[in-house]
């Protein structure tokens, strides 16, 4: 039976955006609501979605970014929401993020060396005579030369910026890394290779993800289990080849739908989603995707559907499956 590494419970995180004369939020954004789920000890987990989801949000709240406006996140069996503000900074150390730009998530002022060190050195996790010979180490991890360590962000390629992310992420030996979009502003063939860094690093140091990404094509090369997120929910969890073999949910059926296909002898009908998205202000009161939907019930408008579990370790939110 795999370990849970972390079990997050009915998250939510709404943005107030209006308040009425008594300063009382009277509007707000629901950006997650209400999700659940675990990400087990050594396991890659991909999150997908289209853009304003909820992804990043979510990431964001795992790396302590954010605070969320309900719900628990429990960290190898201890409630990490419920702590202090200088409690909860321990735990930042294991749960680190790679961010989706790796220009602007780097300090155009320091060296690369610097940003690999300064973690190192604000968590004291070496002497100070050692933090260089760790620098250079993870240098090598990452496929960048010692040399190297002494040069600024803008001198290097994006593919070699975002290997510096990976760097600075390692510095402090986390747990859980969220990687939020890592490839998604790189050049196609050098994803192919950030992809393989990230898989090589999981099985060396014994790394648990949760990727995050756009599209289902990208996280079928990393992931164990993907979840699918549609306008802050989740719709569906399924180990890998599960979901690519079987999807259940109709948002899930058109994401899959849509990615591309190199031999014609395998090309299958794209579906077309018809609508906008809903605005997470004020969403449906049933089933979020329902607007969209090619296979709506009439239940669909007034019930939101369950999270439940059709077969072994595939769950689904919706009303075909009650």
């Amino acid at each position: 039976m795999n370990e849970v590494l972390m079990d997050i419970q009915n998250l939510s995180k709404h943005f107030i955006i209006d308040t009425n004369f008594f300063g009382k939020p009277v509007a707000a954004l629901k950006a997650v609501d209400g999700v659940s789920f675990a990400i087990n000890k050594r396991e890659a987990f991909g999150l997908v979605g289209e853009s304003g989801c909820g992804k990043t949000t979510l990431g964001k709240i795992l790396v302590n970014l954010y605070r969320p406006t309900s719900g628990k996140i429990v960290f190898e069996g201890k409630d990490i929401t419920s702590l202090e503000e200088e409690q909860r900074r321990s735990y930042c150390k294991d749960i680190q993020m790679i961010f989706q730009d790796p220009y602007a998530s780097l300090n155009p002022r320091m060296t690369i060396g610097d940003i690999i060190a300064e973690p190192i050195l604000i968590n004291n996790l070496l002497p100070k005579d050692q933090v260089e010979e760790r620098v250079i180490y993870l240098l090598n991890c990452v496929g960048l030369a010692r040399h190297q360590r002494n040069r600024y962000p803008h001198e290097f390629s994006g593919g070699q910026r975002q290997r510096v992310g990976i760097a600075r992420a390692l510095a402090v030996e986390p747990k859980l890394i969220v990687c939020d979009e890592p490839v998604s502003a790189l050049d196609v063939s050098i994803q192919a290779q950030v992809l393989n860094l990230l898989s090589d690093l999981k099985e060396e140091f014994g790394l648990t993800y949760l990727f995050i990404a756009h599209g289902l094509n990208v996280v079928k090369h990393i992931s164990d289990r993907v979840g699918v997120m549609y306008l802050g929910k989740l719709v569906e969890i399924a180990p890998k080849k599960e979901l690519y073999a079987n999807p259940l949910h109709p948002y899930t059926q058109a994401l899959l739908s849509a990615i591309p296909v190199i031999n014609p002898k395998h090309k299958k009908e794209r579906i077309i989603l018809q609508g906008d998205v809903p605005s997470p202000i004020n969403p449906p009161a049933g089933c979020r995707f329902c607007s969209r939907c090619f296979k709506e019930l009439d239940d669909c408008k007034h019930n939101e559907p369950a999270f439940r579990e059709v077969s072994p370790g595939h769950f689904v939110a919706c009303h075909l499956f009650d």
